[in-house]
């Protein structure tokens, strides 16, 4: 599975911007899906999980509230809706294929992620 994030950009603090995933894999449905984070020298961090029907998802807590994880499996893709984005959130945005049946908080680390695409850049001014 390949996967290619777009949808980042500059954007003032309280805003908001739409991130989208692209799937090349007609089996989509199959997996469960998440977003992770990254800024220039820090590990990359989770953000959100979407399970494989959409009917359960996990956040972590800086995105509790202010961010929307979805997707459309008719259209293999997953999105995630930034909003209230603030100069914190400035970073490399991930999706990726959880590739283990457990879809559990415990395991939500970037370990059991694969398939990395390249992210999108996402940049908030004060």
């Amino acid at each position: 599975v390949q996967l290619q994030a777009s949808g980042g950009g500059l954007v003032q603090a309280g805003g908001s911007l739409r991130l989208s995933c692209a799937a090349s894999t007609r089996s989509f449905y199959n997996y469960n899906m998440g977003w992770f984070r990254q800024v220039t020298g820090k590990e990359r961090e989770f953000v959100a999980a979407i399970s494989r029907t959409g009917d359960s998802t996990f956040y972590a807590g800086s995105a509790e509230g202010r961010f929307t994880v979805s997707r459309d499996n008719r259209k293999n893709t997953l999105d995630l809706q930034l909003n209230n984005l603030q100069p914190e959130d400035t970073a490399l945005y991930y999706c990726a294929v959880h590739r283990v049946p457990q879809f559990r908080r415990d395991y939500l680390q970037t370990t059991w992620f694969a398939n990395w695409g390249p992210g999108t850049l996402v940049t908030v001014s004060s």
